[in-house]
């Protein structure tokens, strides 16, 4: 059982997080801004942090770096956000932020996370090494957050591989990235652009701009399948 700080200024999200957490035995403190956090913080030191980016009175990279420079960093801390950028991510990354979690946040996520964190935590060897490897299906703001050199990304293909480096402009990586995302669920889904659609979350107007802008292949789906 490990002692988990839920800081989110949204009450659902809270109580959803708190809900599953008890569940698998931990226990869990609520706080709905920076103030409160910092007060649960200052009592004692959590196992694991879930704090959320955008909150009202201090957003929750700015209270990071509070921590960092404080010294009260000790402690593994996982954000979460809706709507961050790949910029943001990886702001956090360097401050000292572990893992980053996008809303809505499914309950194999969550839990694999802190299950990673608290792992760390405690000082042992993840089961699973944390190598700078992503596959293409997890192209996300989240991936952003490897802190890795290099990222391997397995397209679909036979035996098909493309690797990037992360030394270059933050916008031609992630230029990079999103043509590999997108070609990966064309090829995955046939070409079809509905699937595709739904599977990145994209209404169609909008996956066929982003798709011109990468200069995507759109028939190279087809002729894979």
């Amino acid at each position: 059982m490990a002692n988990i700080l839920v800081v989110d200024d949204e009450l659902g999200i809270r109580d959803l997080l708190s809900e599953i957490l008890n569940d698998e035995g931990h226990q869990v403190e609520l706080a709905e801004n920076a103030a409160q956090a910092r007060a649960a913080r200052g009592r004692a030191r959590p196992d694991l942090v879930l704090l959320d980016i955008w909150m009202p009175d201090t957003d929750g990279v700015t209270l990071l770096k509070e921590w960092s420079s404080s010294g009260m960093l000790t402690m593994p801390v996982i954000m979460m956000s809706g709507h961050a950028t790949i910029d943001t991510a990886v702001e956090a990354t360097k401050i000292g932020a572990m893992a980053f979690l996008e809303k809505p946040i499914t309950l194999q996520k969550l839990l694999k996370a802190v299950e990673q964190g608290l792992v760390k935590a405690a000082g042992r060897k993840p089961l699973v090494p944390q190598a700078a490897v992503i596959h293409a299906t997890e192209l996300t703001v989240e991936a952003a957050m490897t802190g890795g050199v290099a990222v391997q990304v397995v397209e679909l293909g036979p035996q098909a591989t493309q690797s990037f480096l992360l030394e270059k402009p933050l916008r031609d990586a992630r230029d990079e990235f999103e043509k590999a995302y997108f070609e990966f669920h064309l090829a995955k889904e046939g070409g079809s652009m509905t699937r595709v659609a739904e599977k990145t979350g994209l209404e169609r107007t909008h996956l066929y701009r982003k798709l011109k802008q990468l200069g995507v292949d759109l028939t190279r789906g087809k002729r894979v399948a």
